[in-house]
């Protein structure tokens, strides 16, 4: 039987999927189950790593189920997963711990210290990364100060992608983009020894995998694995970058000559440029953003990732059902967005200011800064509950253009992915907010699909990622929203107050954060 199918698996954090695309893109049926993971009272993250792996296993069955014959029709298998975090195995195999999900805070009064002593803004200068709480750097510093034994016991330290990789062809690695931005240099897209020195940790490269580049390279699915997942024993896999990476580029962020851009508008915001020469990346004065290599040698992504995008709108469309509620009408948050989403279609803009900084732990890009919270700016009588929420988008879009702005990029073009690229209210204020067409991409599992991409090019189905782009992604771009020009005018002249604003918060979010602390 041919091989026309490629199998994408991407481990995110709340769902495990497994997707099965033909070899021009289609998807032929996907599969999933829920993951996991436990919250701890010192802000530890983590989720059971050997589960993570049997769920793998699942969904994999789960995708036989619904594809005939899917092992042997099985071309190349491509694995992404979550990015940061800290998944810690031994010389036999076996995980030292749970692993430490992206979620994960123990290590924020860590990054605060290296901020103070000027460490954060020199590793800033290697990786091109502004380092957080959430990365393995900081979480290797809290364990060496607080779980030493695990570090002791530690022989390889993963990602969530690199464990299922290494469970599916027992080969020890990481990609290369999610090692040269931790541990590494944006520069030689390699480790660089001065990380581990300026963190004091010089001893801890003996955790560091090899890098792989996944669209190169591949390794055969093992005797074990094959048994566990139902495929075939020597089955090309492809080990895939970070999801977001993988997300971009099924989203349309590789387009050969072109300017564009991806939004991905989902619980977070992360939004990314395509810089395609060390010229064009561009390393800002604060701390802040992800500068990553690319699938394609000599390209590098660079991220702005907001804390907060849709979180906003389920926070203001939760108040209006818990208004209702009050009033003895019951509605749910999915019966009440999509009224919500249409109205604010027909709401005057510019209502108020609304910095989306709505998310506990406060803001990450374009400016790191845990005390940050949401609010409303210029409120009067005259502004009603629809302006609000209008507001509100409003903000997300401006959180955008900030990002984009520090990045110093103006996009030609942005292509939307995520729950929230479907509300063509949003489309068409992020438009006009960053003065740009906005392009939906109708391709559900970018992720999945972006992995099963790169595994593509390295088993010699495309030639090159750009061939592959013409075929898996441009045929599900949608029409473009172009920006009104009237708004436009409107959101050019608020942007500089919206910046000047959060500029100007931060001691008072420093004083609230201090007075909620002496309230408990």
């Amino acid at each position: 039987m041919r091989q026309d199918l490629i199998v994408g698996i991407d481990a995110g954090t709340s769902v495990i999927k497994a997707v099965a695309f033909s070899l021009d893109g289609q998807q032929v049926a996907a599969a999933g189950l829920p993951n996991s993971y436990t919250n701890l009272p010192d802000g530890g993250v983590e989720q059971d790593i050997a589960r993570t792996w049997r769920d793998t296993a699942s969904v994999l069955r789960l995708l036989a189920e619904r594809v005939a014959d899917l092992a042997t029709r099985t071309a190349v298998v491509g694995v992404t997963g979550q990015g940061d975090g800290t998944w810690l195995i031994d010389r036999d195999g076996e995980p030292v711990g749970p692993g430490w999900l992206w979620l994960d805070s123990r290590a924020a009064g860590i990054v605060e210290e290296l901020e103070r002593s000027g460490v954060r803004a020199a590793l800033y200068r290697l990786t091109g990364c502004g380092l957080t709480a959430c990365q393995q750097s900081a979480h290797w510093l809290w364990m060496k100060r607080h779980r030493p034994e695990l570090l002791a016991r530690a022989a390889t330290g993963f990602h969530c992608k690199d464990w299922l990789y290494f469970k599916l062809t027992g080969e020890r690695a990481t990609d290369i983009s999610e090692g040269a931005y931790t541990f590494g240099n944006w520069r030689t897209r390699a480790y660089d020894p001065a990380v581990l020195d300026a963190l004091g940790v010089p001893d801890l490269a003996r955790l560091l995998p090899p890098l792989v580049d996944g669209s190169q390279v591949t390794a055969p699915l093992s005797g074990a694995a094959a048994e566990a997942t139902g495929l075939l024993p020597g089955t090309p896999v492809s080990l895939g970058f970070l999801d977001v990476l993988c997300t971009a580029l099924g989203g349309g962020l590789y387009d050969p000559g072109r300017a564009v851009a991806v939004s991905i508008v989902g619980s977070t915001g992360m939004h990314m440029r395509l810089a395609t020469s060390e010229a064009e990346v561009a390393i800002g004065d604060e701390a802040s953003g992800y500068t990553m290599p690319f699938m394609v040698p000599g390209t590098w992504s660079q991220m702005q990732s907001n804390m907060a995008a849709t979180l906003n709108i389920d926070w203001v469309v939760d108040l209006a059902c818990e208004a209702a509620a009050v009033l003895g009408h019951w509605v749910v948050r999915k019966e009440a967005l999509p009224r919500l989403d249409a109205a604010v279609l027909d709401a005057p803009p510019a209502a108020a200011l609304y910095h989306p900084y709505i998310h506990p732990s406060g803001e990450r890009g374009p400016f790191v800064d845990a005390n940050a919270r949401a609010q409303f700016s210029g409120l009067s009588q005259d502004v009603g509950f629809v302006g609000m929420v209008r507001s509100v988008y409003e903000g997300l879009a401006m959180a955008a253009r900030d990002c984009y702005a520090t990045m110093g990029h103006r996009p030609d073009e942005i292509r939307v992915a995520g729950g929230a690229a479907r509300s063509k209210a949003l489309r068409s204020i992020l438009a006009s907010v960053v003065g740009a067409p906005v392009r939906r991409s109708e391709r559900e599992e970018a992720g999945a699909a972006g992995c099963a991409m790169m595994a593509a090019v390295a088993i010699g189905v495309f030639p090159d990622m750009a061939t592959a782009c013409r075929a898996w992604v441009d045929p599900l771009l949608g029409e473009a929203t172009p920006p009104d020009p009237a708004l436009r005018a409107t959101y050019d002249r608020l942007f500089p107050i919206y910046r000047d604003i959060h500029g100007r918060m931060r001691p008072v979010w420093r004083d609230l954060a201090a007075a909620r602390k002496a309230l408990r």
